[in-house]
């Protein structure tokens, strides 16, 4: 059976703001959840605020054709007080679930304060163990993606600030010791990696703040630039009228689904009136959409206006 994939795909029904999203089966639940960043956009904010003091939010959905906001997730702080969870990585590798998320103490007003990435296991999605802090090559590292390049190895990109906000990679047999191995994409600044398989060829995207750019490599180590960014523009389906940012791609068989976040309400003069609601709303506000990938080849393509549809697939 064919299920439409709805537009926009997700909004937090408490802040209105899930942004950073990945996507992974639950083996237990058996249903797909989403995990996002929580930004806290219908708050009240100094300064930067609402982008800090973020939880981990998700939604479940047992066919992708409508979601339901199931909180946040709990007993993720490693020390007192109210603290920063952004970006979370969620895989499912050597018989466990394991979290690589972006971890910033407090609530900062201003972006002048160390970042680090967490490292967290379980046996189901909700009760997760802290196993350490990744030692990396700042502290001010964000955004992992760890993805299995063969031979037994993990590999994980990151975006260092420190860095001139660059891709850097480590590398790993275990999921808990890293070895950092250097920077890999260094032709701009840019956020957000993640590293995919689609029709025999190793991708990457990266997240320019004008879309998504794309990279092919043969190796998982060396990447060479593909094209002009890919949802960069406007689309035209609800809420999807601005470029796409931080994205995460599900592959399944030869299909692939990205989902990225977008920020209906932004204008150059601060905030807009949503056509499709009444009021005035901040432009911090976001939404998470769905589209379906395509390679020719040479490249990525999306057409992101184009109604998504996919077969219930059986995962296992």
């Amino acid at each position: 059976m064919k299920i439409k994939i709805p537009a926009p795909l997700f909004r937090d029904p408490i802040y209105d703001s899930p942004t950073d999203p990945t996507i992974i089966w639950n083996r237990e639940e058996r249903c797909w959840w989403i995990f996002y960043t929580q930004r806290r956009a219908a708050d009240i904010s100094l300064g930067v605020s609402a982008i800090h003091g973020t939880a981990i939010g998700i939604a479940s959905s047992r066919d992708g054709g409508k979601w339901l906001y199931r909180g946040t997730l709990p007993g993720l702080d490693i020390e007192h007080g109210h603290n920063t969870f952004w970006a979370p990585e969620v895989i499912y590798a050597e018989g466990r679930y394991h979290m690589f998320v972006s971890y910033i103490t407090g609530v900062p007003v201003d972006w002048n304060y160390e970042r680090h990435i967490l490292h967290y296991s379980a046996d189901n999605l909700w009760e997760w163990r802290y196993e350490g802090t990744v030692p990396l090559s700042s502290d001010r590292v964000i955004d992992a993606c760890v993805y299995p390049i063969g031979d037994g190895t993990y590999k994980m990109w990151y975006k260092d600030e420190s860095n001139h906000s660059h891709t850097y990679a480590a590398v790993s047999r275990d999921l808990y010791s890293w070895e950092v191995v250097g920077a890999e994409i260094t032709d701009r600044s840019h956020e957000g990696p993640n590293v995919f398989e689609l029709q025999g060829a190793k991708w990457m995207i990266v997240d320019t703040w004008n879309g998504q750019g794309v990279y092919r490599s043969d190796d998982f180590t060396h990447w060479r630039r593909c094209g002009d960014n890919i949802l960069s523009g406007r689309g035209a389906r609800p809420y999807d009228n601005n470029r796409a940012h931080h994205a995460d791609v599900l592959t399944l068989g030869e299909h692939a689904y990205i989902v990225y976040f977008t920020h209906p309400y932004q204008t150059e003069g601060g905030i807009r009136r949503d056509p499709l609601e009444p009021g005035i709303f901040p432009e911090g506000r976001t939404v998470l959409q769905m589209a379906e990938l395509f390679t020719d080849g040479k490249t990525l393509i999306c057409d992101r206006d184009k109604e998504l549809y996919w077969e219930i697939p059986d995962v296992e």
